[in-house]
């Protein structure tokens, strides 16, 4: 327990940022939103259908930047000092780390189990953790890497604490070759040890997803015989099992291999009811006070990361049963993902001054107690797996064990959506309780992004019905806003994530300056207010291109971010409205998609090569995803051309004018933003536009020029 020495400094401190000069920025861009909106209302009656529809889409982009100023206001984060630990605290509380993976083929067993190396060998006592590994694809290769990886944790985890390693994920560990060591030095000698241990692993499991028949020599694997990842038994096996250690630095941390039972007609709630079965399963085994939840793609960078979250919770010196849990921000080792971790450290910063930041489904020390309101002193502790537990464990396994129960309800990961970590998380504030972000320079997790363009925008499908679904449950933030515990500002920041709404009017303002000079229509304001208009949009580029180069990235990576997101609005962002539709219908149901994620190989990003601003080349296929975005573009050449010829219609009924160089030059910048489109026409392969998706779109487009003229 934590010393009640309170002359000792503190374990953490809260960060509060206070920038006036941006929240000037925030009020004069809501100020030219709001001039803006009233000239267009006192001269509605002047002009044609296009003032009106300019209005709504601009009245829907004046509330989403009121939501993010309010959301953005007064940035924190907490400050932990893990190396006063030892000294504040005598005995560190146990923590369970939970992993959970679903498919083989889509996750790679390697990957997961180079996640699981990376949590067996953080800075922290190893009779003190235990790791528990879901499987929801009950897949026999996902056990025997686990297997093969418990030998060689053995190895990676002495060697990772007596050398103080940096970063603990083997397989990123060794793309760089050793440097600073002496040749057949004692370090040099057990660095090649250990990496060719690790070749070792890596061709067993490669072997293994090749010939699946390598595994039916081992009787260990009786329980997968005749399995169907939708149609199994509940599988618990204890990979490793540590036994009377005192957690030094050569011990390793138990594992524990879990595939709850599936039945085809029953529902399983996805990684949701997943992570609650890792709940009762290991409150019957360790049941540890706190609970490390890391997806199986994002390994522990930083070793220190279980003792940063413990200064939060420790610390005596601040009401400790008042922080539900400990985010930490998701961080990438990919390229292209520059726009993700600037959206993270402001909104992530910018939540943590209010109530505390979002669970973003990874990265996050949840109290257990919390998440289904038991306290650790209800059962005994001791740090070691009983039978008994394990055969208990079977039984909170079967797929009709939550049937008239609280779980996923008001206990646990919450169900109702496929983003069960937002519907989680504003169940948990609404309770009153609080969280802490932390955000340390180096960063705590790194994982990977969807490999290909097409897997991504269908990762940002996922999320972004997930955020709307929230909506039209019992945890939506328009629900009893003033009779819950959550803090206004806070519902207001959980209303900023279902921003993909904004969609819609995104997609019609892409396409109003085409149709205004194919229509021969006025879209923007004349004269001042057209001032007003481009400064509105210039401060905008300003500030966003200040966010990015304030964190290290180039301006080429804040112009690819500016593309990015508007691709994401218009494709993603947008059939995410059609799957609500159809489910608030009842026409189908919202589906939970897997993204394929692979290891990649070759030169290191690490951290210290700094933000990475190179950008892969942007691939097609022939889903519906890149259909609006090829036709945007379509529409916008169009109407350049017929512009640039004179070919517009030459009268009009409404207004005091027709389009100009104004509404050309909104043509030009929405072709800007979808660039990739524009080259994509012109590729081949992977890189072209398909034929289908060019024909359909250009078929449309000639539509609207038609109508439109």
């Amino acid at each position: 327990m934590a010393d009640s020495n309170f002359s000792l400094p503190p374990l953490c401190e809260r960060i509060s940022y206070t920038n006036y000069f941006v929240r000037a920025v925030y009020l004069m861009i809501l100020g030219l939103f709001f001039s803006l909106l009233s000239h267009r209302i006192r001269h509605m009656s002047e002009y044609d259908t296009v003032w009106r529809v300019a209005f709504f889409c601009e009245t829907c982009f004046s509330l989403v930047c009121l939501l993010i100023t309010c959301l953005k206001w007064s940035p924190a984060d907490t400050k932990p000092y893990p190396d006063r630990l030892d000294e504040r605290v005598h005995d560190l509380p146990l923590v369970d780390m939970f992993v959970p993976t679903a498919d083989p083929v889509r996750e790679p067993p390697i990957m997961v189990v180079n996640t699981v190396l990376s949590l067996l060998a953080v800075n922290y006592p190893a009779n003190k953790l235990a790791c528990y590994v879901s499987d929801d694809g009950c897949s026999p290769l996902t056990y025997f890497s686990l297997k093969e990886a418990s030998k060689f944790a053995k190895i990676w985890v002495p060697f990772c604490k007596k050398y103080n390693i940096r970063v603990r994920a083997p397989f990123r560990y060794f793309l760089n070759p050793i440097s600073d060591a002496t040749e057949g030095s004692e370090f040099s000698k057990d660095w090649e040890t250990t990496k060719r241990e690790y070749q070792k692993l890596s061709r067993k499991v490669e072997d293994a997803t090749g010939d699946s028949h390598l595994l039916d020599v081992e009787d260990d694997f009786e329980a997968f015989s005749n399995t169907k990842p939708n149609d199994h038994s509940t599988i618990v096996k204890v990979v490793w099992e540590k036994k009377g250690g005192v957690g030094d630095e050569k011990e390793v941390p138990h594992i524990v291999y879990i595939s709850r039972e599936k039945r085809p007609n029953y529902v399983h709630h996805h990684k949701c009811g997943a992570m609650n079965f890792l709940a009762r399963v290991s409150g019957l085994m360790t049941n540890a006070p706190y609970i490390l939840n890391v997806d199986c793609d994002m390994y522990a960078n930083d070793a220190d990361v279980v003792r940063q979250a413990m200064c939060v919770f420790l610390q005596n010196s601040m009401n400790s049963n008042h922080c539900a849990f400990v985010q930490y921000p998701q961080d990438f080792y990919d390229s292209n993902t520059d726009q993700i971790v600037v959206l993270q450290s402001y909104f992530g910063r910018g939540i943590a001054g209010i109530q505390g930041p979002i669970y973003i489904g990874s990265g996050c020390v949840h109290t257990r107690r919390v998440m289904y309101g038991l306290s650790p002193d209800d059962l005994e502790v001791n740090g070691s797996l009983s039978s008994v537990a394990t055969k208990a464990a079977q039984e909170v396994g079967h797929c009709h064990y939550e049937y008239q129960t609280s779980w996923g309800n008001t206990i646990g990961w919450l169900y109702d959506s496929v983003a069960e970590d937002l519907n989680t998380s504003i169940e948990i504030h609404s309770r009153g309780w609080t969280s802490s972000y932390i955000s340390p320079d180096t960063p705590a997790f790194l994982g990977s992004m969807p490999e290909g363009v097409p897997e991504a925008l269908l990762q940002q499908r996922r999320w972004a019905t997930g955020w709307i679904e929230i909506l039209f449950n019992k945890q939506s933030p328009l629900r009893g806003m003033f009779c819950k515990k959550i803090r206004f500002r806070q519902r207001l920041a959980y209303l900023c994530t279902i921003a993909c709404l904004r969609s819609i009017p995104e997609l019609i303002y892409c396409l109003l300056p085409a149709y205004c000079l194919l229509h021969n229509s006025a879209l923007f304001p004349k004269g001042t207010y057209l001032g007003i208009t481009i400064t509105l949009v210039g401060m905008h580029c300003f500030y966003t291109l200040w966010e990015f180069m304030s964190l290290g990235y180039s301006v080429q990576s804040w112009l690819v971010s500016q593309s990015v997101w508007r691709i994401v609005a218009t494709s993603s962002w947008l059939f995410s409205i059609f799957d609500i539709t159809l489910k608030l219908l009842g026409i189908s149901e919202t589906v939970f998609r897997i993204t394929i994620k692979t290891v990649p190989a070759g030169p290191s990003q690490g951290e210290d090569d700094g933000p990475n601003s190179d950008s892969r080349k942007f691939e097609f296929d022939g889903s519906l995803h890149f259909f609006p975005g090829t036709f945007i573009v379509l529409v916008n050449l169009a109407a350049l051309a017929v512009f640039s010829v004179g070919l517009q219609r030459s009268s009009y009924s409404h207004g005091e004018g027709g389009s100009g160089l104004a509404e050309a030059c909104g043509c030009v910048l929405v072709v800007m933003l979808f660039l990739p489109f524009v080259m994509g026409l012109f590729e081949k392969g992977k890189y072209g536009i398909p034929l289908s998706t060019l024909s359909k779109a250009g078929f449309l487009a000639v539509l609207f020029v038609v109508f439109s003229v």
